[in-house]
């Protein structure tokens, strides 16, 4: 039995959320599959020590206040990861960015002892990752920015063993503009069941 941890990330309501609607098919998928898993779902949406973002009024006890320790003990527990992360102007959601804020903690989730010069170790290294991926653009329109490089690269950076990705792009223009999140879910589906296969 695998221990597996859900995060939503996605501000926009959960019934108009592509990303949110991806993701839940993806659970139910997934839960069908292995019906052995248990499955702990977070919405860090509404975890107010996460809407805490550092600042130069709280570095100093940021790392110190036990809310780092409460979700990196999330990460060392569960031996999945699954979240959704749609594309907010550029990059992830102000949410998942203060949880890796949170868990990006050195001699906890990575460290720089024995590394190599100019790298690290990931310590989270029985971590299984699953990213559903969303974002306005077609792919390659904006070439500065890539959230999803940056998400498999804090996930990698941190250590984990396995990192799947799907990404949905240019749903902001046609011909998805014009779909419902539901109407997307339907044209995704089998790629959904591929991404549950892989993981």
């Amino acid at each position: 039995m695998a221990k597996v941890l859900v995060l939503y990330t996605s501000p926009i309501v959960a019934d108009k959320s592509i990303s949110t609607t991806l993701l839940n098919e993806f659970i139910n998928l997934y839960a069908q599959k292995n019906p052995q898993d248990e499955i702990t779902k977070i919405d860090l949406n509404k975890q107010d020590d996460i809407k805490q973002i550092i600042s130069s009024e709280n570095i100093a006890t940021y790392f110190s206040d036990g809310v780092s320790d409460k979700y990196i003990e999330l990460l060392k527990t569960h031996d999945k990861v699954i979240l959704n992360a749609p594309m907010l102007n550029f990059n992830v959601p102000a949410v998942l960015k203060a949880f890796f804020d949170r868990v990006c903690v050195a001699n906890k989730t990575f460290s720089y002892k024995y590394a190599k010069k100019g790298s690290s170790i990931g310590l989270l290294n029985h971590l299984d990752i699953q990213i559903i991926a969303t974002q306005g653009a077609p792919l390659g329109w904006y070439p500065f920015s890539s959230h999803v490089n940056y998400l498999e690269g804090v996930w990698n950076f941190l250590g984990a063993k396995k990192i799947n990705t799907m990404l949905v792009d240019g749903v902001k223009v046609e011909p998805l503009s014009l779909k419902t999140a539901d109407e997307i879910l339907a044209e995704y589906e089998e790629e959904l069941l591929n991404q549950v296969n892989k993981f």
